[in-house]
């Protein structure tokens, strides 16, 4: 039989055609994806035998056509798949599927083929057990098929009369055999690794997905148990005005601000910074909140309630975090306010009968740092028009794209120049000059604002 090289290299691409389709296809079928999982179950082995019994049945007609009209088969390649991939039962189901086939077809090697086609799926899905039901790598199922062949040969040789027949055919399709059904396990190999990947892959993602979505729940219900931590509104005073606003850097920050009724005529004002952000800050911002509010609600002098406060925060602070405090008790009757400030930016008082500024500066540290601290009580009286501005860091250490600062200084002159404004309007306006200083840029820190307006 003339048979030319090109008509060997269309064989070769049609059956490598096949081979690929039927893998890919295959493959993707819910049964296989059954299989892949674990969950054998007699329909699903059924179609893997008769799908890979019929695959190998199109092996012994496909394949290589050689100069002699011999053809170098692939029958092999199915039952070694199917016991490589989906265990003994079906590797065993689709060789008796694809070694009697053979077997009818008759011709003096018709016994050692079949029996070889048989003991194929049977050592592949022996492998499978024996590597406890994982696939087995690239290198290990191509050289697992090679071997079927080289033993295909040698049973050939052992079994098949006229012997002298038997060797001129072995050595005729022995190297054409042993590539084919190794390149054809190999590309199953690829494609199911593949979707094992695709798989692994995608199942990550989604568990990445869920775990965001959960993760992005518990912060969003952190920020709102934090939002709670602040007065939903500010209190109606007597002969004052008042305004806030605060926004953490981070889903939640360790600003905080708070209103205290002490009694009838009496208030505390509290606006605090806990060094840091996020989460740790939100924690310890939760605790001092808790301590400062206990203690003003039952103490009569502001640098008492913080000093004890500082006691019970040093007493459960054990991660090295701080928080500057600025504590106001503003009488109503007497329209005066007592203040002690524990490290804290000095608020803005802007005196409305002079149009001067005094920064509320006393001497006092931190709390958290120290269990015993001295903080200063000042005592000031507050006039019609007089504004007291509280504010945390993140007003003045706003940048802008060159990196400058807000500053002070431009706090104190934006309050000079809208002191006519409402408590509210004020915190307004000064938080979009704020936010128009440093557009572009990330928030650099929580940015916290209350505003007293005496009227």
């Amino acid at each position: 039989m003339n048979v030319s090289v090109s008509d060997i290299l269309i064989d070769l691409v049609k059956t490598a055609s096949v081979v690929v389709v039927f893998a890919y296809i295959v493959t993707r079928t819910r049964f296989f994806s059954d299989i892949l999982n674990k969950q054998f179950n007699i329909r699903n082995q059924v179609i893997a035998v008769l799908l890979f019994g019929g695959l190998s049945i199109f092996g012994t007609y496909g394949g290589i056509t050689l100069p002699s009209g011999a053809i170098a088969n692939i029958r092999d390649l199915g039952p070694i798949v199917a016991g490589l991939f989906c265990g003994p039962l079906v590797g065993l189901g689709a060789g008796l599927i694809g070694g009697i086939h053979r077997y009818f077809l008759g011709g003096f090697v018709a016994l050692p083929c079949s029996l070889a086609t048989i003991i194929a799926g049977l050592l592949g899905g022996m492998i499978y057990l024996l590597r406890k039901k994982e696939f087995p790598r690239l290198w290990q199922a191509i050289l697992f098929a090679a071997g079927m062949e080289l033993f295909h040969m040698g049973l050939t040789l052992l079994l098949a009369r006229p012997y002298d027949q038997a060797l001129a055919v072995v050595q005729e399709v022995i190297v054409p055999m042993t590539g084919a059904n190794a390149a054809g396990v190999a590309i199953f190999a690829l494609i199911i690794h593949n979707l094992v990947i695709e798989r692994r892959t995608a199942a990550e993602k989604e568990k990445y997905r869920r775990d965001l979505e959960r993760k992005e729940f518990e912060i969003e219900t952190a920020r709102r148990i934090q939002q709670g931590f602040l007065p939903e509104a500010t209190p109606r005073l007597d002969g004052f005005d008042l305004g806030a606003f605060s926004l953490p850097a981070l889903e939640v920050g360790g600003d905080f601000y708070d209103f205290i009724p002490i009694d009838r005529d009496k208030w505390g004002l509290v606006i605090a910074d806990v060094s840091g952000k996020g989460f740790p800050a939100a924690l310890f911002m939760a605790l001092s909140r808790m301590c400062v509010r206990a203690n003003a609600m039952g103490m009569s002098t502001a640098s008492e309630a913080i000093r004890i406060a500082n006691k019970l925060i040093c007493h459960d602070a054990k991660s090295g975090m701080f928080v500057t405090l600025f504590y106001t008790l503003l009488d109503l009757k007497r329209r005066r306010i007592t203040y002690v400030n524990a490290g804290h930016n000095p608020p803005l008082l802007f005196r409305g009968n002079t149009g001067g500024v005094v920064l509320l500066g006393a001497r006092g540290i931190a709390l958290g740092v120290l269990d015993n601290i001295d903080l200063e009580e000042v005592q000031l009286d507050l006039d019609s028009n007089d504004t007291v501005v509280f504010y945390t860091d993140g007003v003045t250490e706003a940048i802008n794209a060159k990196e400058e600062q807000f500053g002070q200084e431009r706090l104190i002159k934006l309050v000079v120049e809208n002191s006519h404004l409402s408590a509210g309007s004020l915190v307004e306006k000064v938080k979009s000059e704020v936010v128009a200083f440093s557009i572009g840029q990330p928030q650099f820190d929580d940015f916290t604002l209350v505003v007293l307006k005496a009227l």
